[in-house]
């Protein structure tokens, strides 16, 4: 069995790359991807083949994918262009006669009114019609969008957002990369669409951890969604990201990032870090995870 896990240079699929070497995975079965292959160096030095795929270049991908059994399809970052990555990574997966496809996609994808859903669904619709064998892990809200806010919070003592008293099933990525290995890793779960999220929370609730852990006042602040995305631009952000996390905002209102199923906990086979613990780790180490 061989692995090729993609977006090997960004936060999840390295997570994930370090989990199935953390349960015994042998790196000459993993092949970790990514458009900068300077930050898989160290992989490589570890025994992980390491290899330059880039979904905007089609290319790069025959070469990238190749004597692969499984694929985990990492969601790219780059908003309106979600689809067409994903389109060129499964066809070049297919191609490369890799026989079964995990993909991270976002929670409550098929009803969810939130623009980040769209691509995911078509994504989700184009794996399913592609004839390749797959499983869908739909990721709820990582925790770190949060703890990566830190220095934002602490500069107005506020947690700001658009999300009323919406809940949010948040959960760490170290809990979703966890979930990933182990569907790659075991059998039994062919076809199966997992909803995936943590203990639920308003952000009410969270900026009652950020005060616990920091120890100074910190209020959520909900505003429109216009204005939040306004802050977020204005914070660094790309325009068009900010719109994207703002727009969420407004989901997570209406409960699209709210899920009561376990199967998070069921896949990892322990309880989720809570949302305390991570804005803890976070804190403790100095700056955002």
């Amino acid at each position: 069995m061989s692995f090729v896990i993609t977006g090997a240079s960004g936060h999840l699929g390295r997570l994930v790359v370090e989990q199935l070497l953390a349960i015994g995975t042998p790196p000459e079965q993993i092949v970790a991807t990514g458009r900068d292959v300077e930050k898989l160096a160290d992989l490589g030095q570890r025994g992980v083949t390491v290899r330059r795929a880039d979904f905007a270049d089609p290319a790069t991908l025959d070469e990238a994918f190749a004597n692969a059994d499984t694929m985990l399809l990492v969601s790219t970052t780059t908003v309106g262009q979600r689809f067409e990555n994903a389109r060129n990574a499964i066809d070049a997966a297919r191609r490369a006669g890799v026989s079964r496809i995990v993909y991270t996609s976002l929670l409550n994808a098929s009803t969810a009114q939130m623009t980040l859903a769209d691509e995911h669904r078509r994504t989700e619709d184009y794996l399913r019609d592609s004839g390749s064998d797959f499983v869908i892990l739909r990721n709820g809200w990582y925790l770190e969008n949060y703890t990566d806010l830190l220095p934002m919070i602490t500069q107005y003592h506020a947690l700001l957002g658009s999300a009323r008293d919406g809940h949010v099933s948040g959960a760490a990525r170290r809990d979703y990369a966890a979930a990933a290995a182990a569907v790659l890793t075991q059998d039994g779960h062919l076809g199966a669409t997992y909803e995936l999220g943590g203990a639920p929370f308003t952000l009410t609730e969270l900026a009652a951890v950020f005060s616990d852990v920091l120890g100074t006042p910190i209020a959520y602040q909900d505003m429109s969604v216009a204005d939040y995305t306004g802050i977020l631009a204005g914070a660094g952000l790309p325009p068009e990201m900010a719109a994207a996390l703002a727009d969420a905002d407004a989901g997570l209102a209406r409960g699209e990032l709210y899920t009561d199923s376990n199967d998070l906990e069921k896949l990892i086979g322990r309880p989720t870090i809570t949302a305390h613990e991570a804005v803890r780790d976070a804190v403790a180490a100095g700056e955002p995870r």
